[in-house]
C-alpha cells in the first residue's frame, strides 16, 4: 500500500482488512482507535483498491476491444449452416447471430466509455497544464462584469425620471410572493424539457467511486487535507459536497442565515431564470414580471468550476474562494463533478437521507460507501427521519396561511386553494389533537389532561381524522409550489415582527441537510432555557409551515416504523407532536442494497452487536456478507492505566444508581477520590458525571463542606459550559492553565474539568498530552429510562428482536447506549503513539462481565479491577514517572 511514512503494523492490517472487504463486497465494521491513524488508513486501503479495480477493468476492457476488433473481419459465423437446428428448435446460426450482436453491442458501448473517458481526461490536464486557459475564462468574466455594470448604471439613469411607476414596481414585487399555477403529477405527464437541456453537456456517466461521509464539515475538511498530504493527492479526483449554507456565493441568499430560507430562495431563483428562458422563446405571449436570477447559476462558469474541482484536491474553504473568484455556484458545480469524480466527500445527511441524495444527483448503484466517526449512526438516521411541531408553530401557520390565502383569493387558481385548504384542516386536526382550537391563542389555552401519549402512524391518523387525505400528494404539492417560502415572504412583508428570523445555532444538531426539521430544531432548549424565550423564539423563527413540512413527510412512513409521540404540557402552545422513528434499518437498506460494499468505521464502535442486529440484519443483510475488523493501539501497554475502581478511600462502596448518587456520602467520597488524585497527577484531569444535572449537584454539595477549595489548591478547576458558543474559550483557558503550571511549578499542578457524558466535550474533543493525564468517569451513565421515547424503543425492540445470550433486547439496548457513551468519553485521553494516561472507572458495576466485555479492546486488555483504593492509588503514582522524563 503507498504510505506517506512506514504504516505502523495494526495500519497495514486495517488496510489488508479493507481491501479485502471492498473487493468481496462485504458490509464492514471497522474499528481504530483515535491516535492510531485511522483516516490515511481508510485513504490508502479504499484508493488503492480503487486504481487496481480501474487498472483491472481497463484491461479486460483492452481484451474485449481487441476481441471485437478481431471478430469483425469475420462477421458471418463460422458454423452457420442453414439446416441445422439447436435443442430448442432455433437454428443455432439465429442463436450465434443474437449472441455476436450482443458482443459487438458491448464492445460498441465500451468504445463509446473509451471515447467519452479520453475526452475528460484531456480536458482536466489541458486545464492542469494551460495556465492560459484560466486567464481566458477570468478576463471573459470581467468582461461581462464591466458591461453588466454599465447596463445597470443606463438603466438607474432611466429610471431617475420615472417616480411614478413606484407604485406600479410594489405589486410586481408582490408578485413574487402568488403561488404558480399548480399541476399534478397524474396531469403533468409530459415534463417541459428546460431542465434537461441544460444538464445534457453535464450528463455523464459515474464512474465508479468511493463516497466518504462524516458527521461534521470540520471533520470532513480534515479528511480531505489528509488526502492531499497522502500519495494519492496528486491524481485522485475529489470533490466536497456540502449544504447551500457552507456553499453558497451569493450574499444576498446567504444572509437570509436558515438553511430552509437559503435552500427556498435558491430554488425560486432558478426557477425564475428556467421561466425567463421560456418566457424569451414565446415572445408573443403576456410576458412576466421579471423576477431575480442569480449571477453565479451560470453553466459555462459551473462548468469550469467542475473541472477546476476535479483537476486538484480541494476542502469546502478552497470550494467557496474559488466559487467567488469564478464567478460559479460551488454548490451546483460540485454536483457536476459526481459522476467523473473518484472520491465524494459529503456530509452523513447528504447521503443517509434518500430525497437530499437524490436531489444531489448521487447515484450508489454498484458504488462504495465508507461511513465515518459511525459510533452514533442509529441516532443520526433515527434523529434524521424524526421531526417536532409545537403547538404555537401549528397556530402560527394557520393563521399566516388564512390570512394568505385571504389576501389573495382572487389571484390563486383552484388547484392552489384546494391544496391550501387542506394543510389549513390538517392544521386545525392537529392542534384538536393536542386539546386546543386552532383560532384562539395557544399561549393562553390551556391543556386539560397534561402528559405524554403515544399512537402508531394509523392510529393518529384515524384520531385525528385525516386519513382521507392523501398526505403524499400534500407532501409533493409543498415541495413543488414552494408555499413556505412565499408563505415567509407574504410574513416579512405584512407580519412586523415575525419577519426578523432567528436560527437558533445551537440547536443545529444536524447541518447540511435539506430537511428543515432539523436545522431549527425547536422547543424549549434541552438544557433548560426559559420556556417563555424558547416560545418567543419560535414564533419568530422562518415560516412555520417548513418545520411542519417536515413532519408530514414523516408522517409518511410505515405504521410499523415509527410512533406519534403527543406531549401535552401546560398551554396547547407549549405543548407539541412528535415523530419517533423505531425502525432506521427501512432507510437505511437503500444504501446497503444499491451499493457494492458499505464500510461502517470509528475509534470506538463497541458494542458492535446494535449495528449488526438493528441496523444490517433489520435491513435485510445477509450475516454472511457482514465483517468486522477491530485493532489494538500504537501505543505501548505501560502508557496507559485503565482501572475499575469499586471502594472509596474511607471503603464506602461506590456504585451511582439513581437512588444512592444523591447521598451524602456519595458525593463526599467522590470528592474524595479527586482530591487524593489531584495530589499525585500532574496536568490535566478530566472528570465525566453522567448529566449536567448530577454535576452541578455535586459541585454545590462539594462548595458547602468546603472539600471545593481543597481541591482548587492543587488544580484550578473549570466547569463545561451549557452553551456551545463558550466551549471553545473553557479549552483555551483550561490548556493555558496547563501550560502555566507545568513551567513554573509551585503547589498549583494543572487543571480539573468537570464535564459531562454525551456533552459538548465526551466527543470530537482531544486531550492529548498534558490535557488529559487522567480521565475519570462517575457511575454509569445510563440513559433515563422513563422517557416516554425510550420506552417504546425498548418495547419494539422486545417484540420484533430475539433475546440474546438470555437477556432481553431492551436491556442490552439500555446498557449499550451506557456503554457507547462510556467508550465516546474515555477514548479522549489516548491521542498519539508517545501518549500517556490513566482512566478511573468509578462503579464496583464496570466489573460485571456483561459491562466489562463492552469496553473497547485496547483498554478491556490492558484493565484492572480494584476492590480498594490503596492499591489503586499506588498503580496511579507509578504513571508520573514518565510525565517527569517528559518535561
Amino acid at each position: 500500500f503507498p504510505f506517506p511514512y512506514t504504516p505502523y503494523r495494526i495500519q497495514e492490517q486495517f488496510m489488508e482488512a479493507l481491501y479485502g472487504a471492498l473487493e468481496a463486497g462485504r458490509v464492514g465494521i471497522f474499528e481504530s482507535p483515535t491516535g492510531t491513524g485511522k483516516s490515511l488508513s481508510l485513504i490508502c486501503g479504499a484508493l488503492a483498491w480503487l486504481r487496481d479495480w480501474e487498472e483491472k477493468r481497463r484491461q479486460e476492457e483492452e481484451q474485449l476491444l481487441a476481441l471485437g476488433a478481431g471478430g469483425r473481419d469475420g462477421l458471418s459465423p463460422p458454423q452457420a449452416r442453414p439446416g441445422s437446428a439447436d435443442t430448442a428448435g432455433q437454428p443455432d446460426w439465429v442463436t450465434a447471430f443474437v449472441q455476436r450482436k450482443e458482443e459487438r453491442d458491448m464492445v460498441d458501448r465500451l468504445k463509446e466509455e473509451q471515447i467519452r473517458r479520453k475526452k475528460r481526461e484531456d480536458r482536466l490536464e489541458k486545464i492542469r497544464q494551460n495556465v492560459q486557459l484560466k486567464y481566458a475564462a477570468k478576463r471573459k468574466r470581467c468582461e461581462d462584469d464591466e458591461a453588466k455594470r454599465l447596463l445597470q448604471l443606463s438603466k438607474e439613469a432611466l429610471s431617475q425620471g420615472a417616480g411614478e411607476d413606484a407604485l406600479d414596481q410594489l405589486d410586481h414585487n408582490e408578485e413574487e410572493l402568488i403561488l404558480a399555477e399548480y399541476e399534478s403529477d397524474d396531469e403533468k405527464k409530459v415534463v417541459s424539457g428546460l431542465e434537461e437541456d441544460d444538464d445534457d453537456d453535464l450528463e455523464e456517466e459515474h464512474v465508479t467511486k468511493i463516497y466518504y461521509c462524516s458527521r461534521t464539515h470540520s471533520q470532513l475538511s480534515q479528511f480531505v487535507h489528509e488526502v492531499q498530504k497522502s500519495p494519492f493527492g496528486k491524481d485522485t479526483r475529489l470533490v466536497s459536497l456540502g449544504s447551500r449554507q457552507n456553499l453558497c456565493v451569493n450574499e444576498e441568499v446567504r444572509r437570509l442565515g436558515a438553511l430552509q430560507l437559503i435552500n427556498d430562495r435558491c430554488m425560486e431563483m432558478q426557477k425564475n431564470k428556467h421561466e425567463k428562458k421560456s418566457n424569451e422563446e414565446n415572445e408573443g405571449k403576456k410576458r412576466r414580471v421579471s423576477r431575480t436570477v442569480c449571477p453565479f447559476y451560470s453553466f459555462e462558469q459551473m462548468q469550469f468550476l467542475r473541472d477546476e474541482v476535479l483537476v486538484e484536491v480541494k476542502d469546502i474553504e478552497q470550494l467557496v474562494s474559488l466559487g467567488r473568484e469564478t464567478k460559479a455556484c460551488p454548490y451546483y458545480g460540485s454536483r457536476f463533478a459526481i459522476p467523473a469524480a473518484q472520491l465524494v466527500v459529503l456530509p452523513y445527511q447528504m447521503l443517509l437521507h434518500e430525497p437530499t441524495r437524490k436531489a444531489a444527483g448521487i447515484k450508489l448503484k454498484d458504488q462504495v460507501v465508507i461511513i465515518d466517526e459511525a459510533h452514533n449512526l442509529i441516532d443520526t438516521i433515527t434523529c434524521i427521519h424524526s421531526a417536532e411541531v409545537s403547538g404555537s408553530q401549528l397556530c402560527c401557520a394557520h393563521s399566516q396561511l388564512s390570512q394568505y390565502m385571504e389576501r389573495y383569493r382572487k389571484r390563486l387558481k383552484a388547484k392552489n386553494l384546494m391544496y391550501i385548504k387542506q394543510i389549513l384542516y390538517l392544521l386545525e386536526q392537529f392542534v384538536a389533537m393536542l386539546g386546543g382550537n386552532v383560532n384562539q391563542n395557544p399561549g393562553s389555552q390551556a391543556v386539560s389532561q397534561t402528559g405524554t401519549v403515544l399512537k402508531s402512524i394509523n392510529d393518529f391518523l384515524f384520531q385525528s381524522q385525516i386519513d382521507n387525505i392523501n398526505l403524499f400528494k400534500v407532501q409533493r404539492y409543498c415541495e413543488k409550489s414552494l408555499i413556505s417560502r412565499k408563505l415567509f415572504g407574504f410574513v416579512e412583508r405584512y407580519g412586523g415582527s415575525a419577519s426578523a428570523v432567528k436560527t437558533n445555532k445551537e440547536n443545529q444538531k444536524v447541518a447540511g441537510l435539506q430537511d428543515f426539521l432539523l436545522t431549527l430544531q425547536q422547543g424549549s432548549d434541552k438544557e433548560g432555557d426559559p420556556p417563555v424565550e424558547a416560545e418567543h423564539d419560535q414564533l419568530r423563527t422562518a415560516s412555520p409551515l417548513m418545520q411542519i413540512e417536515g413532519f408530514l413527510s414523516a408522517l409518511t412512513n410505515a405504521n410499523q416504523d415509527g410512533r406519534v409521540i403527543l406531549n401535552k404540557q401546560g398551554t396547547v402552545g407549549q405543548s407539541s407532536l412528535k415523530f419517533l422513528l423505531l425502525n432506521p434499518a427501512v432507510h437505511f437498506a437503500k444504501v446497503v442494497e444499491e451499493c457494492r460494499a458499505v464500510i461502517i468505521a470509528g475509534g470506538t464502535m463497541q458494542p458492535v452487536a446494535d449495528f449488526r442486529e438493528q441496523l444490517l440484519c433489520c435491513a435485510g443483510v445477509d450475516p454472511a456478507r457482514i465483517v468486522e475488523f477491530s485493532c489494538g493501539h500504537v501505543i505501548p501497554p505501560e502508557n496507559i492505566l485503565p482501572i475499575i475502581l469499586c471502594s472509596g478511600p474511607s471503603n464506602q462502596q461506590l456504585e451511582f444508581t439513581y437512588q444512592t448518587r444523591d447521598l451524602p456520602q456519595m458525593m463526599d467520597e467522590t470528592g474524595r477520590i479527586l482530591c487524593n488524585l489531584c495530589n499525585v497527577i500532574p496536568g490535566g484531569v478530566v472528570c465525566f458525571f453522567p448529566s449536567y444535572e448530577y454535576e452541578k449537584q455535586v459541585y454545590g454539595h462539594w462548595e458547602k463542606t468546603g472539600l471545593l477549595s481543597r481541591l482548587a489548591a492543587r488544580k484550578k478547576i473549570f466547569q463545561e459550559p451549557k452553551k456551545a458558543n463558550q466551549v471553545e474559550q473553557v479549552l483555551v483557558e483550561y490548556a493555558k492553565c496547563i501550560k502555566r503550571c507545568s513551567q513554573t511549578g509551585g503547589q498549583m499542578t494543572g487543571a480539573l474539568l468537570l464535564s459531562v457524558v454525551g456533552g459538548k466535550m465526551s466527543e470530537g474533543i482531544n486531550f492529548s498530552d498534558d490535557l488529559g493525564r487522567c480521565v475519570i468517569m462517575v457511575g454509569m451513565p445510563y440513559p433515563n429510562i422513563k422517557s416516554p421515547e425510550l420506552q417504546e424503543k425498548m418495547t419494539w425492540l422486545d417484540k420484533t428482536m430475539p433475546r440474546a445470550g438470555g437477556q432481553a433486547p431492551s436491556r442490552v439496548l439500555i446498557e449499550n447506549l451506557c456503554m457507547k457513551a462510556v467508550n465516546q468519553s474515555i477514548g479522549r485521553a489516548i491521542r498519539h503513539q508517545k501518549d500517556f494516561a490513566s482512566i478511573l472507572l468509578l462503579d464496583h458495576r464496570y466489573a460485571r462481565p456483561a459491562v466489562f466485555n463492552k469496553l473497547p479492546q485496547w483498554i478491556r486488555e490492558r484493565t484492572q479491577v480494584k476492590p480498594a483504593f490503596g492499591s489503586a492509588f499506588a498503580e496511579l503514582r507509578k504513571v508520573r514517572t514518565p510525565c517527569i522524563l517528559c518535561h
